[in-house]
């Protein structure tokens, strides 16, 4: 059992996340590292997040155009609003095989398996179409389905998208990039790789594995934390974290290991912070993405980034993009204390960098 303190654990963690000092050289280097990055496309800064956390890692070496032109050429491929490496795709095939779920179903899980049962001619009106004429946004198919998708008012009148949803479940439908901010379809036959599928048990071991090699450390079961994606079942080895209870599993292969830290900013969608609990308690910050509160309810800003300084989140950036008049526009640096000037100065110099990236200049409003 290894004794960590939140110290230990904090650089642990920014070590697996490619948040020291030591910077990746290459996008493709870093999606397989971390094995997915969101593709959340909302962009008050002029950049989607999956932009935003790229350059948190590569800096003023980021090219956008890189990831594009990876995802055209499938390279990586969107899976559920996360884009991953296209050789992980056999992971996730693993589980469609034996789709809707493993044994024993949940009630949920065969109602989902019934409405898609009771709606299957417009299934396979939209493969047809896909195989004829695919890839296709989701607005050339017709809603013909018989049942509409029982929703309880977020997802009302959106029955194609539910069931492109679950087709990509049953690995028939897989994302084929976009066209303009139109997310395309197309059969997941012409997007995933024919890799060889390992079995189930085999897959989510691995799936393991490679979530605490991204995450540094973490707990066997965090279903709650989108939707498993912080879960690392029983890879790497027990450890505990001094104040916090419970047990975790910790990457041996990071333990040791000397740290330098450096000033990042981070998208609110970066995979450090999304986890609110864990951020918690390794951290101790107090954080909260804004974007769907009222604006009078608001704290730090529609969408605020926190600020990384060497091992500790010190505060939250707003500002916002406005690129008709060629500024990055900071409304507030907030401090979660008072910062010392050094602290003060490389933050400032990140501001700047990542103003100079977007081709803006820095405009205070504060």
């Amino acid at each position: 059992m290894h004794q960590l303190s939140r110290e230990d654990a904090r650089r642990i963690a920014l070590r697996a996340q490619l948040l020291d000092a030591e910077r990746p050289t290459s996008v493709l280097e870093v999606v397989r590292h971390l094995t997915l990055v969101q593709n959340e496309p909302t962009a008050p800064l002029g950049a989607p997040t999956a932009d935003l956390v790229l350059w948190s890692r590569l800096g003023a070496a980021y090219d956008r155009d890189e990831l594009a032109d990876l995802i055209d050429q499938q390279v990586l491929i969107e899976h559920h609003g996360f884009i991953r490496p296209s050789e992980d795709m056999a992971l996730f095939r693993a589980e469609m095989t034996i789709w809707p779920g493993r044994e024993p179903l949940r009630q949920w899980q065969l109602d989902v398996a019934r409405w898609v049962e009771a709606n299957d001619g417009c299934r396979r009106e939209i493969l047809d179409l896909l195989r004829r004429e695919g890839p296709l946004p989701a607005s050339a198919f017709d809603d013909t389905c018989e049942v509409p998708w029982p929703s309880s008012g977020w997802n009302n009148h959106r029955n194609v998208t539910m069931l492109l949803k679950n087709m990509v479940e049953r690995g028939e439908v897989a994302a084929a990039g976009r066209e303009g901010r139109q997310k395309l379809w197309d059969l997941a036959e012409r997007v995933y790789p024919d890799d060889p599928v390992p079995e189930p048990d085999e897959a989510q071991r691995t799936l393991h594995e490679r979530r605490l090699r991204a995450l540094g450390l973490g707990r066997s079961r965090n279903p709650a934390a989108l939707g498993g994606e912080y879960d690392v079942g029983e890879a790497g080895e027990p450890a505990v974290v001094e104040g916090v209870r419970g047990e975790w599993r910790v990457d041996p292969a990071l333990l040791e290991r000397p740290f330098t830290g450096r000033t990042a900013l981070l998208s609110p969608f970066d995979r450090l912070v999304q986890d609110r609990r864990r951020l918690d308690q390794l951290f101790g910050f107090d954080y909260l993405l804004e974007m769907y509160k009222p604006v009078e309810q608001r704290i730090w800003g529609y969408y605020a980034l926190p600020v990384l300084h060497e091992d500790l989140l010190v505060g939250k950036l707003d500002a916002t993009a406005e690129p008709e008049e060629g500024v990055l526009r900071v409304d507030r640096v907030h401090e979660d204390f008072d910062w010392p000037a050094a602290t003060r100065d490389a933050v400032e110099a990140e501001i700047e960098a990542l103003a100079a990236w977007l081709g803006l200049e820095v405009m205070r409003v504060e």
